[in-house]
């Protein structure tokens, strides 16, 4: 399986709470709800389209959690998403919980470089990390993402979390597909080209420590 990162950023790379004023107010965060305004037709149909290349889920703790706890909530059989989001497979990076609540949840402690590059080597698509941003982040600088997908907002927020914020390795990638959302989205699919620097794994294995991280 391919592990694919997908992300909805503004222009200056924040990554925090898109969907909601509330969805994500730590450090004090008060400008949620930045993706919103943009949604439109081509955006849905796109990002539903990528969920349908998933063969399964991966996730970082807090957004697991939160995940977990609104996902299953949503039970609109029109809804393009719901659906296939409860019923994948779900795996969690993570030392301190014990076991999912949002089944079907694997939960990877112990070595989660190892344990993702075992999953790396099984036959499939995709393994997509949908949020997780710290993750995700980790990921990059070991080398382990085949594919990010980003939806970027026309938006410049000046604060909140970026999806690339931490020290590590220089990513290359590659861009394969671009298009312009009729309300101004851009929806970029690049594919990675970089290798990760030596020790690199060392970040994956320190996210496990970080609590809190989502």
């Amino acid at each position: 399986m391919k592990i694919v990162l997908l992300q909805f950023v503004t222009l200056d790379g924040v990554s925090q709470a898109p969907g909601s004023p509330d969805e994500d107010t730590s450090d004090g965060f008060t400008r949620g709800g930045w993706l919103v305004p943009h949604i439109d037709e081509t955006f849905v149909r796109r990002t539903s389209e990528w969920l349908g290349l998933a063969d399964a889920l991966l996730f970082g703790r807090r957004t697991y959690e939160a995940f977990a706890r609104d996902w299953p909530k949503i039970t609109d059989p029109a809804d393009p998403y719901a659906e296939r989001m409860n019923a994948l497979p779900k795996y969690v990076v993570s030392n301190t919980l014990t076991e999912g609540t949002w089944h079907p949840t694997t939960v990877l402690g112990g070595d989660p470089a190892q344990a993702l590059a075992a999953l790396k080597a099984r036959p499939g698509r995709e393994l997509q990390i949908h949020g997780s941003a710290r993750l995700a982040d980790a990921l990059l600088a070991a080398g382990l993402i085949d594919t990010v997908r980003l939806a970027v907002a026309p938006t410049l927020l000046r604060t909140g979390r970026r999806l690339v914020a931490g020290p590590g390795a220089t990513s290359g990638l590659r861009l394969v597909r671009h298009e312009a959302t009729p309300n101004g989205l851009l929806l970029l699919e690049y594919d990675t080209t970089g290798q990760a620097s030596q020790g690199a794994y060392e970040g994956v294995t320190a996210f496990l420590h970080e609590e809190g991280a989502p």
